[in-house]
């Protein structure tokens, strides 16, 4: 058995405000004139997820906080194994929150780039834009993807809850597969096919954060995988959010003998109190994987991500010798 975090992993979904250590957070809080408990506050549910997430974010509200959480992410994640990671970040909302529309992104952009060059990862961001808020914020959203192309922002994503349709914000998509935007939403996750079709059609989806929904139809299956639609699977958050009733009948495992293309991600790690080394420790352990089909897990992240070619080959050589090792 290998040592999981000598193995090249990418990481494909994940939110920066969820990767905050809350030690950092209460310094950042005391740093504003806030007050946050001493401990994270109990976690059962979605709502305590989104209560969980409320509080990390008002405490963010200077430059120096966002570069700072910015380049802890990249220190965790370099400590992990994570080669490459393509980061999710609500770059519109914080701006729009305290009214400096650039300087949420900016400075964490430049934390990256600090966290790049000391820890040895490479990182892009996609923003994300929640379906229950406004198309204007979208568009700012497409606007920020689009200025900031040059300096790591690859792509946007629809996230939220999925109840409320991708519809009203189909020029915004449009536009941006337009521009060569990439597109990343959240899917098949709390609803079924039809948000997984919804993402495909109207949203243009290269990827599907979660999907795991699509066992639910056959037809659809088929579909994503001829297609070679790979899904960001996150198995101890939807465990945590209710969406899977346990690790051990995740349907990690089905998703993989359909022939779907499943990377694995965290989604929300400091919520789901996990890692993407501890994710990879927990499915090997619950499914009983070898080293060989973690190795597969890691290769699926590497094709699946938006990484230079030069990154993607790297990170393959490495796989190929931790294999080796």
């Amino acid at each position: 058995m290998r040592d999981i975090a000598r193995l090249p992993k990418v990481h494909l979904h994940v939110h920066l405000e969820s990767t905050v250590r809350w030690t950092t957070a209460r310094e950042i809080a005391e740093a504003n004139g806030l007050t946050i408990p001493e401990v994270p506050p109990a976690f059962d549910g979605f709502r305590q997820f989104a209560d969980y997430n409320s509080l990390v974010r008002e405490c963010l509200r200077r430059p120096e906080d966002f570069r700072r959480i910015a380049l802890e992410f990249c220190e965790d994640e370099a400590a992990q194994g994570t080669g490459y990671a393509e980061v999710t970040f609500t770059a519109a909302s914080h701006g729009e929150r305290l009214g400096r529309p650039e300087m949420p992104l900016e400075a964490v952009l430049e934390g990256l780039a600090e966290g790049q060059a000391a820890y040895g990862i490479e990182c892009r961001v996609i923003l994300d834009h929640s379906r229950r808020r406004s198309v204007e914020r979208a568009w700012r959203t497409l606007k920020l993807a689009t200025r900031y192309a040059s300096e790591g922002v690859i792509g946007i994503g629809l996230a939220g809850e999925e109840s409320y349709s991708l519809a009203p914000f189909t020029d915004v998509l449009d536009t941006a597969k337009d521009a060569g935007v990439r597109l990343v939403h959240h899917a098949g996750e709390e609803c079924g096919p039809d948000s997984i079709r919804e993402a495909l059609v109207l949203g243009h989806a290269e990827r599907l954060g979660h999907g795991i929904r699509a066992l639910d139809d056959d037809d659809l299956v088929a579909e994503l995988r001829e297609r070679g639609i790979p899904l960001e699977v996150c198995p101890s958050s939807n465990v945590a959010l209710g969406f899977a009733p346990s690790l051990e009948d995740h349907p990690l495992p089905r998703l993989r003998e359909a022939g779907l293309t499943v990377t694995l991600n965290t989604d929300i790690p400091s919520i789901a109190g996990t890692s993407l080394m501890e994710e990879y420790t927990r499915v090997r352990d619950a499914f009983g994987y070898d080293d060989l089909v973690l190795a597969e897990l890691a290769r699926a992240g590497i094709d699946a991500s938006f990484a230079p070619a030069a990154t993607k080959e790297l990170l393959h050589r490495r796989t190929g010798e931790w294999l080796a090792s």
